[in-house]
């Protein structure tokens, strides 16, 4: 049983890009979903913005469309939504139709105002300094920045001055998704509301940690972004070093926003150098060649970037597969190795977390008994949110003392009985309740982009093309060789 939905405040939410993937996938069903368990009063206003020469009837009904399967079981309340939304046609390097739109934001002067920059990293300079001139960025004003922030450290920065020269750090909310989801955030549930695991959460019994990231599709229409990103920036940078995070950092004093991010920001500013005097030590890099995924044959990367591109290429050096070992300097985490791994064209969708503890330090059963395997403490992300502990226990009945390796395993859904709400349900939501807890403040930003640079400055300095790996597997066979000769091994027990 969940607790009851808690209402918002009034409030007016544009999508800059609002006709686009994010907007049309993600951001709109999240909202409509917090409409049906009446989290978002009538009176609120969904506002989409975009180039495309759209009337409100015409956003309407292309929203009708994305939401056709969510509302099926709700025709009267994909109405009552749909009359919150509305359309604005706007380029944001020209200035035709923003007086249009200034008008519009002043007829509720009172409502808290989110601007959500589901655009490209390009034009969140324009758009800010746009929403200042128009005196748009005043009161309960807030924007919201999608991930990647910058293409480097000086790129992150140029932008985050520029954006913040017209909105305020505490009016500046930079997403990044994974954090809102349910497993993530029970993270902090389960190592400091139970006794069990935070006096073991260190080096004196974890053996290592894995982190995985992985997708079965390929980089389909974001081709021409991705090319330009690759897998590191795309994933590591942002998500799994805010996962890394959320499982390596100090108990906060409390769960305020600030005392929060401040322990994440000391795991990033801990975490031990990879550059190019051991990147080919400590990272590997893939890129998926034709293959078979979820049983069909698919295409290479080089074949999946020219099916949508007039410029056809015929090599790139973009990794769409990334697998390192990254090291925490400190007390708590001395000596145990992180293993982060994230790629396209995978053998499986799965995010999760894997803590391995350390195995006993003396076995008193013989051998035909069985092995002794290492307890872990999994999180799953996706697709099935959920938490299993792996414990050893005797196998029933009576032939002898046998040994069996069983998880606890709870599936919130199963536990709960409800469907978790997608993680941008909770991150809308809260923008618009002022609370910035799961966001990046700017110097989270600025340390990932500090340990990332470099690695990307060795890559870019070698000589070694990314390894190709064939889609439907689990990336070059150099990824199992980096865990491998630690004498550790990929959990991939996705049963």
């Amino acid at each position: 049983m969940t607790a009851p939905a808690q209402p918002v405040e009034l409030f007016d939410l544009v999508i800059f890009g609002g006709t686009g993937d994010l907007a049309v996938r993600k951001l709109l069903p999240a909202l409509f979903h917090r409409f049906v368990d009446g989290q978002i009063q009538e009176g609120s206003r969904v506002i989409g913005v975009a180039r495309e020469a759209l009337d409100d009837d015409g956003y309407r009904n292309l929203i009708r469309s994305a939401l056709n399967g969510a509302a099926q079981s709700n025709p009267a309340k994909l109405n009552a939504f749909l009359k919150l939304v509305h359309y604005r046609p706007l380029d944001a390097r020209k200035d035709e139709g923003w007086d249009d739109f200034a008008k519009l934001m002043g007829e509720h002067p009172d409502h808290v105002r989110v601007f959500y920059l589901s655009t490209s990293p390009e034009l969140f300079v324009d758009i800010c300094q746009r929403l200042g001139h128009y005196g748009l960025n005043q009161g309960q004003s807030r924007v919201v920045l999608e991930k990647p922030i910058g293409h480097d450290l000086a790129s992150a920065n140029r932008i985050n001055d520029d954006v913040g020269a017209v909105f305020a750090e505490s009016q500046t909310f930079r997403i990044d998704h994974y954090l809102g989801k349910e497993t993530v955030q029970n993270l902090l549930a389960l190592r400091f509301g139970n006794a069990l695991f935070e006096p073991l959460w260190n080096a004196g019994h974890i053996d290592h940690v894995q982190i995985t990231v992985a997708e079965t599709l390929g980089v389909g229409r974001r081709g021409p972004y991705y090319d330009h990103a690759g897998a590191l920036r795309d994933m590591v940078q942002n998500h799994m070093l805010q996962l890394l995070c959320m499982v390596a950092m100090e108990p906060p004093a409390s769960l305020s926003p600030d005392a929060v991010r401040d322990e994440k920001l000391k795991v990033l500013h801990a975490l031990k150098p990879i550059d190019e005097s051991n990147a080919s030590q400590f990272t590997v890099r893939g890129q998926y060649r034709a293959g078979v995924a979820e049983g069909q044959s698919v295409p290479g990367y080089i074949e999946d970037l020219n099916a949508d591109s007039k410029t056809k290429v015929e090599k790139s050096n973009t990794e769409t597969f990334v697998a390192l070992k990254a090291e925490i300097g400190n007390w708590r985490w001395a000596g145990v190795p992180f293993y982060l791994r994230t790629g396209k064209r995978l053998a499986e969708r799965v995010s999760e977390i894997v803590v391995a503890f350390k195995p006993v330090p003396h076995s008193i059963f013989t051998a035909a008994a069985g092995p002794l395997a290492q307890n872990r403490l999994v999180l799953r992300l996706q697709p099935d949110e959920g938490v299993k502990l792996w414990l050893t226990i005797k196998h029933p009945g009576p032939g002898g003392l046998r040994l069996r390796h069983v998880p606890l395993d709870m599936s919130f859904v199963e536990a709960f009985g409800v469907q978790q709400p997608d993680a941008y349900e909770r991150l809308l939501l809260d923008v618009v309740r002022g609370n910035p807890t799961l966001f990046m403040r700017r110097d989270e930003v600025e340390a990932a982009w500090r340990w990332a640079d470099p690695i990307l400055a060795a890559w870019a300095g070698g000589n070694e093309p990314p390894r190709p790996y064939t889609a439907g597997t689990w990336g070059p066979s150099a990824a199992v060789a980096l865990i491998e000769r630690d004498g550790r091994t990929w959990d991939e027990d996705y049963e």
